[in-house]
């Protein structure tokens, strides 16, 4: 036998999808990228708070971040590698008491060998 909805129970059921898809804790909205600044290259994290007077920290350091709502902090890439294990693909971004983790760009914390030589091939 069909499941047959009305329209007002269409409408409570996409609501209630909709409002679990958008309730995820501010820490979860952190993203992060590489960028130029004055000690060299940083990793520069950002994200959204509900709080502004919220405390961010990074790998369990508290950090100064930049903005209100919408939060940025910049860290040295040599003070990452510092707070980070080898060949770390994500870091621990606390708001509030609110955990999650942020994916770093590929390689970031990888460390480069020296090549003896490369073969290239075409196809």
């Amino acid at each position: 036998m069909p499941i047959r909805l009305d329209a007002t129970s269409l409408l409570f059921s996409l609501g209630v999808i909709l409002s679990a898809a958008f309730a995820t804790p501010a820490a979860a909205e952190s993203r992060t990228r590489l960028a130029d600044c004055q000690a060299g290259s940083c990793l520069v994290v950002t994200g959204r708070r509900a709080d502004a007077a919220s405390a961010v920290r990074i790998n369990g350091h508290a950090v100064a971040a930049q903005g209100k709502h919408k939060w940025r902090v910049s860290i040295p890439i040599e003070t990452l590698r510092q707070w980070s294990s080898p060949y770390a693909r994500t870091i621990t971004v606390a708001v509030a008491a609110v955990e999650s983790e942020a994916l770093l760009p590929i390689g970031l914390l990888g460390h480069s060998e020296d090549l003896a030589y490369l073969t290239v091939r075409a196809k």
